[in-house]
């Protein structure tokens, strides 16, 4: 059976393609401001990547904050569901899901079956979210993509004491101009970020193993503050971003 899954986040799109139980592909789009047009995008991508048509498929299913607003899915599924099957599909022993995501986190407890036991979301501050550290890069004149690297490279850790997006951008600034270390920064910034996660997981309740999903768990630095903090492993899939995704092709599997 081949099923195609759609992830509409805010700040990226994603799309997945099952066979049985094998992923064929993915991709990855920037949302946006017509999220129906991203997904018609990421459709379009994903399947040619795939060498499929439209006619292929047989089951569309869609989740994420844009999932009511594609017409020609099959069904919608709550991102909270769809991360918690994804993350099951891809590492079946993980009962604890860690997802920082464009501009909100989740943390939600999984049975033996994929099964949402229990779970916790912030949407209400894009602080600690992929948004943030795009904000934080920017002000330190360095790359998304570069902050998990560069962190490695610190010998020491800048306190960040706000962790409100304005507030924070403002008191790196302030760092920046007395000279403190970049890679300190970011370090700082990564540690704030992971202690904002760890009290989520903790109202939630972290049952071991932990996964983490999203587009933040391809962060080296926050991976690495987290295992720090939590003096545990947090396991990263080969698909972080497209966990969603994966797990809305997963969940069609079974319409």
């Amino acid at each position: 059976m081949i099923t195609l899954g759609i992830d509409i986040g805010s700040l990226s799109t994603k799309s997945a393609i099952l066979n049985d139980n094998s992923v064929v592909a993915y991709d990855v789009v920037y949302t946006g401001g017509d999220n129906r047009q991203s997904a018609e995008t990421t459709f379009n991508n994903v399947l040619a990547k795939a060498g499929f048509t439209k006619k292929d498929i047989d089951v569309i299913v869609t989740t994420g904050y844009g999932r009511e607003n594609v017409p020609f899915a099959d069904k919608h599924v709550s991102e909270i569901t769809c991360h918690a099957k994804g993350m099951h599909f891809l590492n079946p022993s993980i009962r604890t899901v860690l997802d920082i995501g464009g501009q909100d986190s989740k943390a939600i407890q999984i049975g033996e079956k994929g099964n949402v036991v229990n779970f916790m979301m912030n949407d209400k501050c894009a602080a600690g979210c992929g948004r943030f550290l795009d904000i934080i890069a920017r002000a330190l004149g360095v790359k998304l993509e570069e902050l998990g690297g560069i962190h490695q490279t610190a010998t020491s850790t800048a306190r960040i004491s706000s962790m409100c997006t304005v507030f924070a951008e403002t008191e790196v600034v302030s760092l920046v101009a007395v000279g403190t270390p970049t890679p300190s920064i970011i370090k700082g910034v990564h540690e704030s970020i992971a202690t904002r996660a760890i009290a989520l997981l903790k109202a939630v309740g972290i049952k071991e193993p932990l996964g983490m999903s999203g587009g933040v768990a391809k962060n080296i630095g926050i991976v690495s503050a987290l295992q720090d903090l939590l003096n545990m492993k947090v396991e990263v899939t080969d698909y972080p971003q497209v966990t969603g995704a994966i797990g809305a092709a997963y969940i069609g599997q079974s319409a």
